[in-house]
């Protein structure tokens, strides 16, 4: 065990923790150190597809939004690889997402608050001292160390949401689109491949399957339970929603009023971008030139109820709700784009005692992003809080604002500056009448 007491501890280094561990690498007043099991940063490498771009602008780095002279803005990074006029040259507030990777992978690189290569196995109180406890596994040496934190913030992000229904069956032939760039080979050597989804990743796995599909000669199907493949809302009003202010909004309204709301707002988050569909649409129009016969269809309001193997391919059984009539198609591989859920560990356990729970088994947060607890040191969360802070929970955009808000509470002081609003437009009735 070690001696020192750290002022905050962080569990994962996605990009929420890396952001904070940015934010907090000249603040001296805060003694941090952040765990990852990863060797190094890396977001979501099975998606890292060339050509897929960020869903928010570039602003939206890991500091620019709290401190825009930060060293570890992104536009530092561009001077730092000598990037800076090919960017300036590209004409884009969207970045590709391999250069988000990137990006992040350089500060974490420059960070010296960020520990890799170390799994927390287990966190528990010691309610002699008022000190959390991390235990934490080198995954080189599989040597154990235990950490003395007055707070801990967790950043352990989401894990891909699989169906019961696809479990059970070959991760080679079955998997979720976080698999993808991994299992680009097999879909090579397939004659048929069918896509399960209608959100962001779905429609991006499918416009690189369909890319190749002639070269391929394999049947490509694309199925959603949606009303169609719908496209995201990105006008700018709308996006407002994904602003501190929309959080403040919405986290004032009784949890069952938020669980409402929350279920109307599947566009802002669940749909595919403007762009994406142009792709795809491009993409399906230039291959019926000359009459070619794609073997390529799309289907909309139907769910996937069963999947069987059968002899080196798979059998799905479909329902078209609206029609409500079945039908069977087979696939030699299945490629499930049904999104993430949050990940809450296993180490959770060791504080599950002092964490106040809702009904329904989440975190029960405060506006400021802790955890309520039954002792007073803190616990600020990243991810499995969209039910408490809206729809911008995941979203990068918000990142530095929320820790923004962690510093400052962490501190007691307005280390950086909070204002009363951001964006154009009113939510709160009472701001209106303020005019």
């Amino acid at each position: 065990m070690e001696d020192h007491v750290y002022d905050l501890l962080g569990v994962g280094i996605g990009p929420f923790n890396l952001s904070l561990a940015a934010l907090l690498e000249d603040r001296t007043e805060i003694d941090s150190l952040f765990f990852e099991q990863k060797s190094e940063f890396d977001w979501h490498p099975g998606m890292l597809i060339v050509g897929t771009r960020l869903q928010v602008p570039f602003m939206a780095d890991l500091v620019t939004l709290a401190d825009p002279t930060s060293k570890y803005s992104f536009l530092n990074y561009l001077a730092n690889e000598n990037r800076l006029y090919p960017f300036y040259f590209l004409q884009r507030l969207d970045i590709p997402r391999r250069e988000y990777n990137d990006y992040c992978q350089w500060v974490a690189r420059e960070l010296d608050n960020c520990r890799f290569g170390k799994r927390v196995v287990e966190l528990d109180f010691d309610e002699a001292e008022e000190l959390y406890l991390v235990k934490v596994l080198d995954i080189h040496t599989e040597e154990t160390t235990v950490y003395k934190g007055k707070n801990l913030v967790l950043g352990t992000g989401g894990v891909p949401a699989i169906p019961k229904t696809f479990r059970g069956f070959s991760n080679q032939d079955v998997f979720h689109t976080a698999e993808y760039l991994n299992r680009q080979d097999r879909c090579k050597e397939a004659n048929s491949i069918t896509v399960i989804g209608s959100g962001q990743s779905a429609a991006e796995v499918f416009r690189e399957l369909l890319k190749d599909h002639m070269e391929h000669e394999y049947t490509l199907n694309w199925i959603t339970r949606s009303q169609s493949f719908l496209t995201m809302e990105e006008s700018k009003l709308s996006v407002e929603q994904f602003s501190p202010d929309y959080v403040n909004y919405f986290y004032e309204f009784p949890q069952q009023e938020k669980d409402e709301i929350f279920a109307t707002q599947d566009l802002l988050y669940k749909g595919i971008s403007s762009h994406t569909v142009t792709d795809i649409y491009n993409l399906l129009y230039e291959n019926t030139v000359s009459r070619r016969k794609m073997k390529v269809r799309l289907q909309a309001m139907t769910e996937v109820t069963a999947i069987e193997e059968k002899s080196g391919s798979y059998e799905l059984q479909c329902h078209q709700w609206q029609q409500d009539k079945d039908f069977s198609i087979d696939s030699e591989v299945v490629i499930i784009g049904t999104g993430y859920r949050p990940n809450v560990p296993s180490f959770i356990n060791g504080l599950k005692d002092y964490i106040s729970w809702d009904e329904k088994g989440r975190y029960e947060v405060e506006s400021d992003y802790r955890l309520r607890m039954t002792v007073p040191n803190q616990v600020y969360v990243h991810s499995g809080i969209s039910h408490s802070h809206g729809v911008g929970s995941t979203n990068l955009g918000l990142a530095v604002h929320r820790n923004k808000v962690i510093i400052n509470h962490l501190t007691g002081e307005e280390i950086f500056p909070m204002y009363d609003k951001h964006v154009f437009q009113n939510f709160d009735a009472d701001k209106f009448k303020q005019f």
